[in-house]
């Protein structure tokens, strides 16, 4: 197996991972959507609502607002957890907001945490408007879950997999037009002196550049070993963080399973 970071920037990861098969990279995928945990509200006492939304909606997307993680000091709560251990491993957070002028909108980061480093991820997301004198006052419970659960604990807004295209161009046929350049949506061409494969990575397989050849001289087909593996996290935790979690679940899986069949 290889790995080779081709994009890495805030919350997102682009790599291709070479020796391999689509199961794996499947597996993988899946994991990251359904079994790494992060935190997110889950329960929400409303202490005080006079703006025009229920509490039942403010609570929804109280839910659906990503908040920072740490897997290290928190743990998921299961069944067994004890009360002890479920109060030591849930976040508050408290929402105190009075509206003093003609209309406002209470934002994310008007939540106040009690643990300072699990907070909103963006504190300019709004959760609902509010005219002068409507009042929302609230504590919001936060835990540890998984996509399996609720997408709320999801941590990825998007992951996904593709063969790694093999691109080739007839040097002898090509007459370096520059056709595939002007009709590539993701400016995989380059023309310096003649028409080269820049960056195959970013290859959809439209093969607008195939059509548009009139000579004919462009093949696409692609590595059934390798994959172009694409990852953006919601802010909860950065990529690298997730890729990494969902490794190790899924062998801690593979040996219960390798366990089970000697039994």
């Amino acid at each position: 197996m290889e790995i080779k970071i081709i994009e890495e920037k805030d919350n997102l990861l682009r790599f291709i991972i070479s020796g391999v098969t689509p199961a794996f990279v499947n597996s993988l995928r899946r994991t990251i959507l359904s079994e790494v945990p992060t935190m997110a509200i889950d329960e929400v006492i409303i202490v005080e609502n006079t703006t025009s939304f229920y509490d039942e909606y403010i609570a929804h997307r109280l839910g659906l607002i990503p908040l920072k993680t740490d897997l290290k000091r928190y743990k998921y709560i299961t069944q067994e957890t004890s009360e002890e251990e479920r109060v030591m491993n849930t976040a508050r957070l408290t929402l105190d907001f009075t509206c003093q002028r003609g209309e406002d909108i209470i934002y994310s980061g008007d939540l106040k945490p009690i643990d300072p480093e699990i907070k909103p991820v963006n504190p300019k997301i709004p959760i609902v408007k509010v005219i002068k004198n409507q009042k929302l006052v609230l504590e919001a419970i936060a835990r540890l879950g998984k996509g399996k659960e609720h997408a709320k604990w999801q941590p990825v807004s998007t992951v996904s997999y593709g063969y790694l295209p093999i691109i080739e161009i007839n040097e002898e046929t090509c007459n370096g037009c520059g056709e595939c350049i002007k009709n590539c949506p993701f400016h995989v061409f380059k023309q310096n002196g003649e028409v080269k494969v820049e960056t195959p990575s970013d290859c959809n397989m439209c093969k607008l550049c195939i059509e548009t050849c009139p000579e004919k001289s462009i093949q696409i087909t692609y590595d059934k070993k390798s994959f172009v593996f694409n990852i953006e996290s919601t802010g909860a935790l950065p990529p690298k963080e997730i890729i990494e979690e969902a490794i190790k679940i899924l062998k801690n899986k593979l040996a219960t399973f390798k366990e089970q069949l000697e039994k």
